[in-house]
């Protein structure tokens, strides 16, 4: 409520911004404001306390390989990633102003989707003094009726999203932390598929997963089935 009414305040009733999300992260972590933006090793932090660094990222994870590089090295990291768990989507209406009654999605996010970001920081997992946090939160989202389509839907502009609750903070402290998103179901020895389908998600999704536990020690390959690879945990 705080950080939406400051940029309602700022920018007009109404207004909404991509960085909702990220500034609410920021406030949920570190509420002293002197403690946030702070210039470390020539780079800004989102949040230093003075004995750590806390870097709010809700994509793109390889515009932090400089900021790790001068980071890791002078103090403990920890990377907050942002999942949406369940999300109610709203339509904006530029010309009117008119925002729809919330619409809850089919989908619900898990904490397994932070892998293919995890991909971009690969050789940096190893580091002990770096930390994540996924934080899985409800979210209202507002997306602007400017898409291609007749009803303007498709292809349209995500305007913000703005959370509504906290659902759950998995924390990855340590290598053996990364075991956690190994579903429960899953037997000793898998392969691909079994991995996908347990998750329910897509083969990339999978891929990718199996690629980092495998690269951090967390799974192992021991042989093939086939065509495909078999790993033991």
């Amino acid at each position: 409520d705080e950080v939406v009414s400051g940029i309602r305040t700022e920018n007009g009733v109404g207004t909404l911004q991509e960085k909702t999300i990220h500034a609410v992260l920021k406030n949920y972590y570190e509420p002293d404001p002197s403690k946030q933006e702070q210039k470390v090793a020539g780079f800004v932090a989102d949040i230093f306390t003075g004995q750590e660094i806390i870097e709010i990222q809700t994509r793109g994870f390889y515009k932090l390989r400089r900021k790790l590089e001068a980071f890791l090295p002078l103090y403990p990291v920890t990377i907050v990633y942002p999942v949406t768990h369940l999300k109610w989507l709203r339509w904006v209406n530029e010309e009117t102003g008119e925002v729809s009654k919330p619409r809850k999605s089919p989908k619900v996010g898990s904490a397994v989707s932070v892998f293919p970001e995890l991909y971009r920081l690969k050789m940096f997992l190893p580091n002990q003094q770096l930390k994540f946090h996924i934080v899985l939160l409800d979210v209202e989202e507002y997306r602007l009726l400017n898409g291609w389509s007749k009803d303007k839907k498709k292809g349209s502009t995500r305007n913000d999203g703005i959370p509504t609750d906290l659902f759950d903070i998995v924390t990855l402290e340590t290598i053996s932390d990364f075991a956690q998103l190994l579903p429960s179901g899953l037997p000793d020895e898998f392969t691909s598929t079994d991995l996908k389908q347990s998750l329910r998600c897509n083969k990339a999704l999978a891929g990718v997963m199996l690629n980092i536990l495998a690269h951090i020690g967390v799974i192992h390959k021991t042989g093939k089935k086939g065509n495909s690879i078999i790993y033991s945990r």
